[in-house]
């Protein structure tokens, strides 16, 4: 019988509850038990695929093109696994179904209402995930805050789940902060009871407790969070700063929580072995090699909007014994100032993902940079079509060379709407999403990295390379040494430069911490020897 481990925030969002669900899904995964994750979004949009960076941090697409929430990154690294469109339910999902049903006829007459209606379709999705597929253990991380109006439904929903199943079979951890007074040296513990209170309130007594803050819980603090939470304090765990989330597996095995949450479960204890996990988190405070890597984008000043290509240069650099500076830069900067200024000390540079006009002059003079100077560069989507841009009007000769995207006017588009999106009138999950199939070429730095004739990369995006400019910019010496099977240019290299490498896709999305993407690792490789 599937279990349900349910993990709940408190006091404010963004707490970690979505890398301690990770990390329990990682620390009973390597215990032998079969662990998938489910996200649960409260927001209306049906995905996170509209939503502005600065709002939500990235963008995480799956392997079947969901645009999901960026804690489905974390689920995927620490368990390596892919998650799907069925691990993450959003209140816009949820209420699009019940919405679909009702216009269909399929309640019978009812009044449609929040419970039981909204709630039965919540809980029908989550179990949905476990007929889709074969685990022990569904660990359910809701989104948002205890407290908040838009998550009332979602807990009333696993409320009701806690009653619908049988004793053992649900166990609910609760992620809230402890704040430290570095002034007094105190712990305070007020905001974490008032939040157990506001669950005990709609019904939901957690079984654990995990206290957030920048310090460790000491025994003290933890009984006292028992004596207002009526939890006992061998199930209330510490989970304080560290330098890598990677870590935080490592602390709640320390701290015995796969333990309490097996006997919860009435699930027996099995032998870990984490020395793999171990090596890795020790490898990222080991290197040799200090590398400095710009990277260069216009939402740097959040930088979860890149989470994914941050831990994928973190995962090849502890592969490669590299320590990794990772300087980040305002693409709208370079505009203004001169590169050789910015980007004189930088071993290598990526030039981010993105969309629209703000910021693109500043990434084609960085590309433009790292081109004339032999700098390694490492660019991602947007980062291939600018450094097409940049190549026609550098190389070729087509001063006014750009992208459709950015001037539907141009005289040289080099860079265009795909043909299925002129059709396209919705911008929800419209764009070519999930893993798509790339034909290397032999010979190039792609086929070196890759070992491979076919990969399949993930991929967001409604632009490509313009076919018609493909043989010219051939001719002028680019690689396309990546392409579709329908003959989409997907990633190119130039001859006679230390490494020169951009993809339409975003490997990033699949690089795990003890299997680097191929990518990453050349252009650390690269950027290291400089």
């Amino acid at each position: 019988m599937v279990k349900y481990i349910i993990v709940t925030g408190g006091v404010l969002s963004s707490v970690g509850k979505g890398t301690v669900a990770a990390s329990i899904g990682l620390l009973l995964k390597q215990r032998g038990y079969k662990v998938t994750v489910v996200k649960v979004d409260p927001y209306i949009n049906v995905d996170a695929g509209t939503m502005n960076p600065y709002m939500h941090g990235e963008v995480f697409v799956t392997d079947d093109g969901a645009e999901t929430d960026l804690d489905l990154g974390h689920y995927e690294r620490f368990l390596d696994i892919n998650m799907s469109k069925h691990n993450n339910v959003t209140a816009g999902k949820v209420y699009f179904e019940v919405i679909r049903k009702e216009r269909e006829g399929q309640y019978l007459g009812q009044t449609v209402q929040i419970i039981p209606h909204v709630t039965d379709e919540i809980k029908r999705m989550i179990r949905n995930v476990t007929d889709l597929e074969n685990v022990d253990i569904v660990i359910v991380e809701i989104g948002g805050t205890v407290g908040d109006i838009e998550s009332l439904p979602f807990l009333e929903a696993v409320r009701q789940m806690k009653l619908e199943e049988e004793e053992g079979n649900i166990v609910f951890v609760h992620v809230a902060l402890v704040e430290y007074l570095e002034v007094t040296g105190e712990l305070k513990t007020k905001p974490l009871q008032h939040s157990v209170q506001e669950l005990r309130r709609i019904g939901i007594q957690p079984d654990i407790i995990i206290g957030r803050s920048t310090v460790q819980l000491d025994d003290e603090t933890k009984k006292k969070i028992a004596l207002f939470t009526n939890v006992k304090p061998e199930y209330i765990f510490s989970n304080f700063d560290v330098k890598s989330a990677y870590e935080v597996p490592l602390i709640l095995e320390k701290e015995g929580l796969p333990l309490k949450i097996l006997f919860k479960l009435n699930y027996p204890e099995k032998s870990v072995d984490l020395s793999q996990w171990n090596s890795f988190v020790a490898s990222l405070n080991d290197g040799k090699k200090n590398v400095n890597i710009a990277l260069v984008g216009k939402y740097t000043r959040l930088k979860d909007s890149y989470l994914s290509i941050k831990e994928a240069l973190y995962h090849a650099a502890a592969f490669l014994g590299i320590k990794p500076n990772l300087i980040w830069i305002e693409s709208t900067d370079l505009e203004t100032k001169n590169p050789a200024e910015v980007l004189s000390k930088v071993n290598g540079i990526i030039v981010l993902p993105g969309f629209g006009a703000r910021g693109i002059e500043g990434k084609i003079n960085a590309i433009k940079y790292a081109r004339e100077n032999n700098i390694p560069y490492l660019g991602i989507c947007y980062g291939l079509q600018l450094a097409i841009v940049e190549f026609a009007r550098n190389v070729l000769g087509l001063k006014d060379a750009n992208t459709t995207e950015v001037d539907p006017n141009t005289s040289h588009p080099v860079v265009t709407l795909l043909d299925e999106q002129k059709r396209v009138i919705q911008v929800g999950g419209t764009m070519r999403l999930g893993a798509q199939k790339i034909i290397l070429k032999e010979g190039t730095i792609a086929y070196e990295l890759y070992r491979n004739h076919e990969i399949y990369e993930r991929h967001r995006h409604r632009y490509e390379v313009n076919p018609g400019y493909v043989d010219k910019l051939q001719d002028a010496g680019l690689i396309i040494s990546g392409v579709s099977e329908s003959g989409l240019v997907e990633m190119i290299e130039l001859k006679n430069h230390k490494f020169f490498v951009a993809t339409q896709a975003h490997p990033e999305f699949k690089s795990r911490p003890l299997n680097p993407a191929p990518l990453f690792q050349g252009f650390l490789i690269a950027a290291s020897s400089t």
